[in-house]
């Protein structure tokens, strides 16, 4: 076995055969990937555009005192039921689940109601599929209390696993964000000094910054819509800051709420903020690269330097068992 390896790594015609093959799959891999990606793109930028319009319906029924018209999407009928059969919304309602479910993009009644539904079946799910496997699958000799220690382990996982999803796509958003921000006040500056207003900006940018962020995009589309028909601009501020979660952000949504009551300049705010955001973009970079040799340690002693040692002794090995 050892000596059929050995001649195929030296086998020039084979080694071309298996670059050639790797090189091929990337390109398609390349290829494809956008494709595969427009798809999501046009779908959240359609829910962005339901979103606005559903803005724009809400204060249409606000300015004419009429009942308020609930146009979110509806979540599925078995999960709605389930959630108002138990009354979910009692006991596992949280605020601060609701506001990570904004800020991971998910708005709506919807995904709040298969959130709540996710948190009671899960546990339930889990707690089943470990006493299965424990006390029917496994067959192991373990003691009473540890098999129910291990339901309990893994119920308690099931628990927290909607949480430990939900802060997984905040921290993927806020990323993504965080990225295409500096860039985007860049554009934003370039647009308010050349006279436009703040809605136009707003809607121009996120037009420009789609291929780099789509959740920065869609943001900013939503706060142009909510610019657009809210009566207070400062709410719509507000909600981006809360939306993104980003102290960055923050602190632009308060330069601009500053600049529209005391109408103080926002090229020159816009400018410096820009810069401290790339500042501190280019400082959580080196950050990451200084705390790299740490974290590679480990891995090239497992998985490196046994590769390496069979590479330069492997052949020695081969001649000396050869020669006896």
């Amino acid at each position: 076995m050892i000596d059929f390896v050995v001649t195929k790594l030296h086998d020039v015609r084979f080694m071309s055969m298996l670059l050639a093959f790797f090189a091929a799959s990337a390109t398609v891999y390349t290829l494809v990937m956008p494709l595969l990606a427009g798809g999501d793109l046009s779908k959240r930028m359609k829910a962005v555009a339901s979103e606005r319009e559903r803005i724009r319906q809400r204060e249409r029924d606000r300015l004419n005192k009429s009942e308020k018209v609930a146009l979110r999407q509806t979540p599925k009928q078995i999960v709605s039921k389930v959630v108002e059969d138990l009354n979910l919304t009692k006991w596992l309602a949280q605020e601060a689940a609701l506001e990570k479910l904004i800020m991971a993009g998910y708005r709506g009644h919807a995904p709040y109601v298969t959130f709540l539904f996710a948190r009671a079946v899960t546990p339930i799910v889990m707690l089943i599929a470990a006493a299965v496997y424990v006390f029917v699958v496994s067959g192991t000799d373990w003691s009473i209390t540890m098999k129910i220690g291990i339901c309990v382990g893994a119920a308690y996982a099931g628990l927290q696993a909607p949480m430990l999803f939900l802060k997984n796509a905040i921290s993927k958003r806020q990323l993504s964000i965080k990225r295409a921000f500096p860039d985007s006040l860049d554009l934003l500056l370039i647009c308010i000094e050349s006279g436009m207003s703040v809605e136009v900006a707003f809607r121009k940018v996120a037009q420009e910054i789609v291929g780099q962020s789509v959740a920065l995009s869609e943001e900013f589309t939503l706060t142009t819509a909510e610019l657009s028909y809210l009566q207070d601009r400062k709410s719509a501020y507000e909600n981006l800051a809360r939306r993104t979660g980003l102290e960055g952000v923050k602190s632009v949504c308060l330069a601009l709420q500053q600049s529209e009551r005391y109408g103080t300049p926002l090229g020159q705010s816009l400018r410096v903020m820009a810069q401290e955001n790339r500042d501190m973009r280019m400082t959580e970079a080196e950050k990451k690269a200084a705390a790299l040799p740490p974290k590679l340690t480990v891995p090239m002693i497992l998985f490196f330097l046994p590769c390496l040692f069979i590479v330069i002794l492997g052949p020695s090995y081969i001649k000396i068992t050869t020669m006896h």
